[in-house]
Formats: structure tokens, sequence, C-alpha cells
């Protein structure tokens, strides 16, 4: 699994590695707060899920830095945000 984040692909896919962190920091935190996997693997390892995600495309993140859904917009409630302030 850690390999895979080492790969060129998915860095480049992302826009670079602090986007990929990013990216993945803001889905796990979804995913933990009760956010339904977006792609169907044999795994219930959550960095496993985000990165199948990322592959296929299924998440991104916007101009903003604010993950996104492929798919949904911003109008139909979008995904979850996180606020850290509340913590």
């Amino acid at each position: 699994m850690i390999d895979e984040l080492r790969e060129e692909e998915i860095v480049n896919k992302v826009g670079g590695r602090f986007k990929l962190s990013t990216l993945i920091q803001k889905r796990m935190v979804a995913l933990n707060a009760g956010g339904r996997p977006l792609v169907d693997i044999k795994s219930d390892d959550k960095m496993q899920i985000v990165i199948e995600e990322i592959r296929q495309d299924k998440i991104f993140l916007d101009t903003s830095n604010n993950l996104r859904i492929t798919g949904e917009s911003p109008e139909a409630g979008g995904p979850l945000d996180f606020d850290a302030s509340i913590l």
C-alpha cells in the first residue's frame, strides 16, 4: 500500500505530493465520520479504499482544496467538509 503512494502516476494524477496528502487526509476524515466507500474492493482498510478511489477518479480536490466526489454538485449537498476549528 505504501509503495502505491510512491508511484509517480498517483502523485501526478492529483497534482503533487502535498495535494495527494491533503486528499487522503480529507477522505479519511469523511470515511471515519461514516462516509461510504465509492469503490467495491475486498478490503476494510480505509487507506486502501482511498487509494483505489483516487485511482478510479472517484475523488479529487477542487481549486480551493476541498474534497469533491466525481459527479456530485455543490448544490446536491456535496461531500463532507471538515472544520478542524470545532475540535
